[in-house]
């Protein structure tokens, strides 16, 4: 009996250690995200330090021009949270129309409040949404994985918006 009664308290301690070890791996998750996404959000300073007679700027034709990437940017942020996580977008927000947004005030605009919404819905997420199955692009994935691809599609356009402001002389604001 005391040996039976040894191996259940041993299960339990280790029981005990497990789940705040899986709590805490999950919001060390949250925090590198946030850290990934607010190094990728430095867009938004390109966004603002780019010229708006540029704005419409296309390498040639049938390429995204400035703003069509900064808009394509912020849809992303809106949809992967919206489509795979559930997670609402604010009223006045037509996710699917947000491609056709022109201008440097309105895409600077748009731009900036998808950034804020990923803040908010990131702070605000329970840990345990990052481990739900969700689908994505046809797929079963957790919420990180949607998250992992957030940032992964928003670093691929900061590249690109960076090669768009360097074609055009503009220096990133972050390497002044």
């Amino acid at each position: 009996m005391k040996k039976y009664i040894g191996v259940m308290l041993s299960v339990l301690a280790i029981v005990c250690m497990i789940q705040p070890l899986q709590a805490q791996e999950t919001n060390n998750f949250k925090n590198q995200f946030n850290r990934h996404f607010d190094y990728a959000s430095r867009v938004l300073s390109l966004a603002k330090a780019m010229p708006a007679d540029k704005y419409s700027w296309r390498p040639e034709e049938g390429v995204m021009s400035v703003e069509e990437v900064y808009t394509h940017i912020a849809r992303y942020n809106f949809y992967y949270l919206e489509s795979s996580l559930g997670i609402p977008v604010a009223e006045d927000v037509d996710v699917k129309n947000i491609e056709s947004i022109t201008g440097k005030k309105n895409v600077v605009a748009i731009l900036e409040q998808s950034i804020e919404h990923v803040k908010e819905a990131i702070k605000g997420m329970p840990v345990s949404k990052l481990q739900e199955k969700t689908e994505m692009y046809g797929n079963t994935v957790n919420g990180q994985a949607v998250l992992m691809q957030l940032i992964t599609h928003k670093s691929e356009h900061v590249g690109q918006s960076i090669a768009y402001a360097r074609t055009n002389g503009i220096v990133p604001p972050w390497n002044k």
